[in-house]
């Protein structure tokens, strides 16, 4: 099978599926710029996406790799998790190789996002898949003539086929601000995160590589620019709660997001950022 690039249509909106000889394939959406799908040679889909997801352009779509830019969460003014996800992103590169495939799509300020945030901007998002591995990487230029700052995540959906059988490894020791708890700080005290309940945390300055187990098979993930780590699983009340997901998807999905949360990333006039999140299927 060799590498390619190709347009389609998922669900109304424009997309492409990228493919490399060795049976890896994703799919992205021009809506956000959010991966819908990432399937390593031989193996099983690994990003979750709803079955309920809204394709009408008319809010983020629920699953896969949505970016959240220049907001997180409700850290600020901005709609909930900023403006980037529910933008129409253009692609700025593509490139191809028996085992390699990559894919840049490009976003910049407009009159619209002036209204919401009044600074000149740049973003890019690259995709690259190469055997088991997946690359997603976010850069931001400031292209303005003043300084600006943000916060910003990969708010990655992961695929599992029971997350109550899931081991998160590598946090261990660190400190995490959770949601569900007013926001107080804890610390990370078990070898492993297992998620039976509601959770919603972000840990702080993760310096490890972490390690999702599952039954036979295993996602090895690494992140680079981005110091802090979010896990989410809403569980089964707040997911019958949210329209654009099934009633059992919460069992079906963890998020384990690469984000800049806790501290806002500053950036001059001219200056650049930039965040990565790696996923290796095992």
């Amino acid at each position: 099978m060799a590498a390619a690039i190709e347009a389609l249509m998922v669900h109304g909106q424009p997309a492409l599926a990228l493919q490399c000889g060795r049976g890896a394939r994703a799919v992205v959406s021009l809506f956000g710029a959010q991966l819908l799908s990432w399937t390593p040679p031989g193996g099983d889909e690994r990003l979750y996406l709803s079955d309920t997801a809204r394709f009408d352009g008319t809010g983020a779509i629920r699953g896969g790799v949505p970016v959240c830019f220049p907001q997180f969460a409700g850290l600020g003014k901005l709609p909930h998790h900023g403006f980037a996800r529910t933008r129409n992103w253009t692609v700025t590169e593509q490139r191809t190789r028996d085992d390699f495939a990559l894919l840049t799509l490009g976003l910049d300020d407009d009159d619209e996002t002036w209204a919401l945030w009044p600074h000149g901007f740049h973003a890019e998002l690259t995709i690259v898949i190469e055997g088991p591995r997946l690359d997603v990487e976010l850069g931001v230029e400031n292209a303005g003539h003043g300084p600006f700052a943000f916060t910003a995540a990969l708010h990655t959906y992961l695929r599992v086929r029971e997350v109550e059988h899931c081991r998160l490894e590598g946090l261990h020791g660190f400190d995490y601000r959770d949601r569900l708890d007013q926001d107080r700080i804890h610390r990370e005290s078990g070898d492993a995160l297992t998620v039976d309940a509601e959770i919603d945390r972000v840990y702080h300055g993760v310096t490890r590589p972490l390690l999702l187990s599952e039954g036979g098979r295993s996602l090895a993930i690494h992140a680079e620019g981005f110091p802090d780590v979010v896990v989410w699983n809403p569980w089964e009340a707040r997911c019958a709660e949210l329209p654009d997901m099934p009633a059992l998807g919460f069992r079906h999905m963890l998020c384990v997001e690469a984000a800049a949360a806790r501290s806002k990333v500053q950036l001059d006039a001219g200056e650049n950022w930039t965040g990565r999140q790696t996923l290796i299927a095992l």
